[in-house]
Parts: C-alpha cells; structure tokens; sequence
C-alpha cells in the first residue's frame, strides 16, 4: 500500500494518539480534558518541533479533532446528540462549485489520486498537493498498490449514477468527510484546503466519467 501523506489532519491525530500512551487517565476525572494535563502538553513540547513547512501550529485541534481524541481515548463512544451535532457543523460549511460544474478532466484527477505529497516537510511550500486517494481506495482494476483502509470506489458511477444527488453527495465526501462520520478518517479535503477547487473537480471526474479507468 502506498504511503499515506502526512496531512494536518492525520498529524494531529498521530501527536493525540502517540500522547495518550503517556497520560494519566485520571485526567479523565478532571472534567473529562485528559489533554489540557501537563503531562500531556510536556509530551507536545518535548516531541514535536517545526520543520519546513510542517510547523507544531498543526497540532492545535478543531472541534471534531479534540471530541473524537477525547472520547477515543476514554474508551467510550461519543454522544449520539454531540455527534450529530458536529456532522451538522460540518455539512453546513461545505463550499460547493462557484460555477456550479463539479467535474473537470479525469486524467488530472488520476494523477492527483496517485500522488501522495504535501504538506510534509520535505515539500516545497506553495506546491500542489496530490490526494493519494489509492492509498485508502480501491479505484482501478488490477493495481496492487491500491489501500483497503476506505471503501472501495471501482465502478463507482457505474453502480451509482451520475444524478445531481450523487454528485452532490460525492462532493460533500471529498470536501468534509466529517460530515457524515463526526470521527472519519479521511482527510477533510476541502474544508481543510488540502486541495483546490479545480483538483476536487478533477477527482470528481475520475469518480464520475463513464471514461475514466475508475468505471471501465
């Protein structure tokens, strides 16, 4: 399997989760904050330092962040009412199309789904950043490098459609996956401006065109 770019969304995570080995779980009856511990913020001071492009400013937690860390490590499941709140959230801030397309040339769309660089450190800052969707994703036919960890996305048109519903739908996927999983893994492409409008256009198209290698 490819290797997975190190995104703002997926450090934050690993700094949590690498941090919670350290913590002392009676943090949990201190409010229910385990990660406003001292023990847990010398852990951040200790182990992580800016490089390049990647600075320590990444780990500073959104909402959905901190909410799915916290009761992650907990061990308990989060509050159906808190969760819907935070899918609601982000359902709301989804920016769609300015122009109202939402799909661009599938072949772009290949090579950012194939291209796992950005935002790492050794990136040159203001470079495009690829999507590295076949790192997670089953897209092609016959590709062994291809991820398991998502859902598989072969023939994805072809077994859905192309109505304005589900490019909609597949839009709000890409843009804030968060919206339909409070604690999804997958980056949050757009709303975290991993990638442009026009790359989000192209990797619709590669999920969308009849042509593309993804429904063939």
């Amino acid at each position: 399997m490819k290797k997975i770019v190190l995104l703002a969304m997926t450090a934050v995570s690993a700094a949590v989760l690498s941090g919670c080995a350290g913590m002392d779980k009676s943090a949990s009856a201190n409010g229910g904050d385990p990660f406003a511990t001292a023990s847990f913020q010398k852990i951040l001071k200790d182990d992580f330092v800016s490089k390049g492009q990647a600075s320590v400013d990444r780990l500073k937690q959104t909402q959905h962040q901190y909410e799915c860390s916290k009761y992650e490590y907990l061990g308990k499941p989060m509050p159906a009412d808190l969760q819907k709140k935070l899918e609601q959230d982000a359902m709301s801030k989804v920016v769609y199309p300015k122009d109202g397309q939402y799909l661009g040339d599938w072949k772009a769309g290949l090579k950012i789904a194939e291209n796992g660089k950005g935002m790492q450190w050794s990136d040159k800052p203001g470079s495009p950043n690829g999507g590295n969707c076949l790192a997670c994703h089953k897209m092609i036919a016959n590709d062994p490098s291809q991820g398991n960890i998502g859902p598989e996305l072969y023939h994805y048109a072809k077994l859905r459609g192309n109505s304005e519903a589900v490019l909609k739908y597949t839009w709000q996927r890409i843009y804030d996956s968060e919206a339909f999983n409070a604690c999804s893994y997958m980056p949050p492409f757009g709303a975290h401006k991993i990638l442009t409008e026009q790359q989000m256009k192209d990797v619709m198209a590669l999920l969308m065109d009849p042509d593309s290698p993804v429904n063939k």
